[in-house]
């Protein structure tokens, strides 16, 4: 693995020297257009050259401190001090060379995509409803927490404080790269209020996310969508309307249906359920590409394939575990609250170590 990491390396730092070289030609740099470009580039490939640098130091010191505790007659300070110096340079070395590999992975194109949330109650009545409302307040605050906006396009109450679906639209900087390992069943287990003797319960939601597409993405046929207008309904609130203004759209060649209702306008609810409709056709394209490439190679582990448990919820012992990567955090009202970055950037660091595999080898 280190071999072809260090053998990619060598090409990058190439690389980044000859862009140098370019931006430091006038006559490069007084073309607008190019300089620009040659600027996209550097900053692209910086961040890789600093970690490499930090690495290329560590492993200096290692060779230094190695050389030292292998000499003969060499000052017993010397010799202290490299002892003591060693371990630390070896852990600079090894976390910088992880760094190293992540940075050369290639990027995902959707990961700086603006996705669509879906969260749907499943098994376990009532309370799945009330817990996929949970979740859904949970993400919102999350969202919160990372500077997004939340923008509700459809929910669909039980009148007791859950939902049987929501959707809703989450724009911001990286929103798909950090909530794409969302997808799938997320099962809870706890006491519902209604549970007189006590009995733990297991209840199940569906969370679906989607990179949201662009026009160019997917190619929408109006001849291809069935268009129903009807009068909003809900627990009450905004979700409440007097008029035929809530929108459903259905995709006749794929059977996909969305429908919107949370605007007041027959148009932008239109807008906005045409941008939902979108999302689900880009991402069934997306699962069509996926399905030709190798039949779920690894690094697809843990994807959103929305038929997989991938996390348990669990009240009474206030710990949440998610099962493809085998981490249990025992701060379920953290997570709850909207504090899940440390289970989200576990997931990540789980997945790209999958591809770190896949792209350079065992090590």
């Amino acid at each position: 693995m280190k071999n072809a990491v260090l053998k990619q390396l060598d090409s990058v730092v190439h690389s980044f020297k000859t862009v140098e070289e370019k931006m430091a030609d006038p006559h490069i740099v007084a073309d607008a257009n190019q300089y620009s470009k040659l600027a996209k580039q550097y900053r692209d490939m910086a961040p890789i050259i600093e970690a490499y640098n930090r690495y290329r130091g560590a492993s200096d010191e290692i060779e230094e401190y190695e050389s030292l505790l292998a000499g003969k007659d060499e000052d017993p300070e010397l010799v202290e001090l490299a002892r003591e110096g060693l371990p630390a340079a070896k852990e600079t070395a090894e976390e910088t060379f992880l760094e190293l590999q992540r940075l050369l992975l290639p990027k995902d194109p959707l990961d700086g995509k603006n996705i669509i949330l879906e969260i749907r109650a499943g098994t376990g009545g009532e309370e799945a409803g009330l817990f996929a409302a949970e979740m859904f307040r949970a993400y919102s605050r999350f969202a919160e927490t990372n500077g997004w906006k939340v923008n509700v396009s459809s929910i669909n109450e039980t009148g007791i404080g859950g939902v049987k679906e929501v959707s809703a639209v989450i724009e911001g900087s990286d929103v798909y790269s950090k909530m794409k390992y969302e997808s799938g069943t997320h099962r809870v287990q706890r006491v519902p209020q209604t549970e007189t003797q006590g009995r733990v319960h297991t209840s199940a939601i569906t969370v679906a996310i989607m990179p949201e597409a662009e026009d160019v993405d997917v190619e929408i046929k109006e001849s291809d969508l069935r268009i129903d207008r009807f009068r909003s309904s809900g627990a009450g609130g905004q979700h409440v309307n007097t008029t035929d203004s809530a929108v459903r759209i259905t995709h006749n060649p794929t059977g996909v249906v969305v429908s919107c209702q949370d605007e007041r306008s027959q148009i932008k609810n239109r807008e906005k359920a045409m941008r939902i409709l979108r999302a689900h056709l880009y991402d069934l394209k997306l699962r069509e590409q996926q399905d030709k490439v190798a039949a779920d190679r690894r690094s697809m582990v843990g994807s959103g394939d929305r038929s997989e448990k991938i996390r348990t919820y669990n009240f009474p012992q206030g710990r949440v575990t998610d099962h493809r990567i085998k981490v249990t955090l025992y701060q379920l009202d953290h997570f709850m609250n909207g504090q899940m970055k440390e289970m989200i950037e576990a997931c990540r660091s789980s997945f790209e170590a999958e591809r770190i595999k896949e792209e350079f080898g065992q090590a």
